[in-house]
C-alpha cells in the first residue's frame, strides 16, 4: 500500500553537511530560476498566438468567392454606380475587388462566360464609362438609367447609355465596337462614333475612340474589369 505524503516527509532523514550543501544549491538554483512573470508572459502570447490563427482561420473562411460578390454587391448597391460613395467606401470595394481577383479563371479573355448583357454597376471614376454624361454637371441634365454593356461572338462589343434629358425626355447613346485580345487579361475595344437618339431624333458625332481593359474576375454573375488608367468596373450579368 502507497504511504501518505506526511509520512514520507516524516521518515525522511536529517540532513547531513553535504546534503545541506546540495539544499543551498537548489535554494540558489530557485532563486535564479526565471520568475513566474515571464511564464504567464509567455502563456499570454501563446494565447495572442492562437487567437490570431483562429481570427486568420475565420477570415479565410468568410472570404469564398459567394461572400466577396455578395460583399462587393452590397457595397455598391444604391451609390448610383459609385458617384456617391467616400474615398475611404472606394478603397472598400478596390480591396474586395483584389481578393477576388485571387479566384479568377485562368485566361478569362478566353472564357465563353464574357458574352452576354453586362448591366455596368460601379466605376471608381464616374466619367470612365459615361464620358461627358457622367459629370457632375451631366448628371445633372442627364438622369442616367440604364448603362450596359453587350458583348457579343465572336468579338463586337456594345454600349448604350440611357437617359432622361431634364428628367422628362428619354434619350441614349450608344457606341459599336470590336474587341480585340491582347494577351490573356487584357483586351482592347475600338468603338466608331458615338450614336446619340433624343426623341425621335438621332445622329452620330465625334470620332473614333479605343479603350483597354483588363479583365480581373468573371463567373456567372458578375465581371470585374480595369481599366488602363486604373479605372476599376463592376459589371452585373442581365442575360
Amino acid at each position: 500500500m502507497a504511504s501518505c505524503p506526511a509520512s514520507l516527509s516524516l521518515l525522511a532523514p536529517l540532513p547531513t553537511p553535504r546534503s545541506l550543501r546540495s539544499l543551498r544549491s537548489l535554494r540558489s538554483l530557485t532563486i535564479t530560476s526565471s520568475p513566474p512573470s515571464i511564464f504567464l508572459r509567455s502563456h499570454h502570447r501563446l494565447i495572442s498566438t492562437v487567437r490570431s490563427s483562429l481570427a486568420a482561420q475565420s477570415v479565410s473562411v468568410s472570404t469564398a468567392p459567394s461572400d466577396l460578390i455578395e460583399s462587393i454587391l452590397s457595397k455598391v448597391k444604391g451609390t448610383d454606380r459609385g458617384v456617391k460613395l467616400t474615398k475611404e467606401e472606394h478603397q472598400e470595394v478596390s480591396d474586395v475587388a483584389l481578393q477576388l481577383a485571387k479566384f479568377c479563371v485562368d485566361a478569362p479573355v478566353k472564357c465563353p462566360l464574357i458574352f452576354g448583357e453586362w448591366d455596368v454597376i460601379y466605376c471608381s471614376v464616374p466619367t470612365s464609362p459615361g464620358g461627358g454624361y457622367r459629370t457632375a454637371i451631366g448628371r445633372l441634365i442627364f438622369k442616367t438609367n440604364d448603362m450596359i454593356q453587350a458583348v457579343e461572338a465572336p468579338d463586337i462589343v456594345r454600349n448604350r447609355v440611357s437617359f432622361s434629358l431634364f428628367g422628362f425626355i428619354d434619350g441614349e447613346v450608344s457606341l459599336k465596337g470590336k474587341l480585340k485580345i491582347l494577351d490573356e487579361k487584357w483586351i482592347q475595344v475600338i468603338f466608331e462614333p458615338p450614336e446619340l437618339k433624343i426623341g425621335s431624333l438621332g445622329f452620330q458625332y465625334g470620332g473614333e475612340s479605343e479603350v483597354k481593359l483588363e479583365i480581373t474576375y468573371i463567373d456567372e454573375k458578375i465581371r470585374l474589369g480595369k481599366g488602363s488608367r486604373g479605372s476599376l468596373f463592376v459589371f452585373l450579368r442581365q442575360k
